[in-house]
């Protein structure tokens, strides 16, 4: 892959906007970093290498997240085996990125957004086993939602529908969601370097990156905190409705070319 140095000016302060806009929109919902990213960088370099792009940016706004958040006790203290299995998830579905095409995996991953929206919506089921069976609902849906983090770089619809199903308050699902994407992170770090995707070049090279996005993820914080909590969950699902729309468009945008 190559270093930031081999871009032109111009391509690098249009990474830069991109990093912007991402960290904006993660700091407002306490989510989406990598879902708007990804997508955007893609239109301009291969989806490994816009994976690879976000990657220290994403932990840099990951960690700010969680430390900001606070009242861990509510969030970290009782979900952290969530972010194991998310760990666990995102070393396979990176393997599976590695040697294979992950663009099936976003047409399922859409696939599933969209059933449980419409059924959620029209009362068709709901999900009584997440609560009452809390070990195997957190592995299910942590390993799910690395696996979708290691292969499309996109985990947070599948930690959407569990933290909705549970009910949390919107500052648990925010710190529960940071907490998976930081470990699921690290996971996929490990796995690249690993396979030689990347090493400290790369590192060195997505710093000033990483403080743009750090730039832009404060200033969405001082407007989330205007957000009146009522609404927070019309919010994550009209996101994850979106979330299904762009991952069915980069399905078939990908398989065309």
């Amino acid at each position: 892959m190559p270093l930031m140095d081999d871009y032109s000016f111009l391509t690098l302060a249009l990474f830069a906007g991109i990093i912007f806009l991402s960290g904006l929109v993660h700091g407002t919902l306490g989510l989406g970093f990598p879902l708007i990213a990804t997508p955007l960088l893609a239109l301009f370099v291969d989806v490994r290498s816009a994976i690879v792009i976000t990657l220290l940016p994403t932990i840099t706004v990951n960690v700010v997240s969680i430390v900001r958040g606070g009242r861990w006790r509510e969030s970290i203290g009782k979900f952290w085996p969530l972010a194991v299995y998310a760990v666990i998830g995102s070393a396979v579905g990176t393997w599976f990125l590695i040697i294979s095409d992950p663009a099936p995996y976003k047409l399922l991953l859409a696939a599933l957004i969209l059933f449980y929206l419409s059924a959620n919506r029209l009362g068709a089921f709901k999900m009584q086993w997440i609560a009452s069976n809390p070990g195997w609902s957190m592995l299910t849906f942590g390993f799910t939602a690395g696996v979708a983090s290691g292969t499309t770089n996109v985990m947070v619809p599948v930690l959407i529908i569990y933290t909705l199903e549970l009910g949390l308050a919107a500052n648990a699902m925010v710190q529960v969601f940071n907490m998976c994407f930081f470990a699921g992170k690290i996971a996929q770090i490990g796995m690249f370097a690993s396979a030689g995707v990347v090493g400290p070049g790369i590192v060195m090279s997505t710093t000033p990156l990483a403080g743009v996005a750090l730039i832009a993820l404060l200033f969405g914080m001082a407007i989330r905190d205007r957000f009146p909590t009522d609404n927070y969950r019309i919010i994550v699902k009209g996101v994850l409705f979106i979330i299904a729309i762009v991952l069915i468009i980069q399905f078939f945008v990908q398989t065309s070319r």
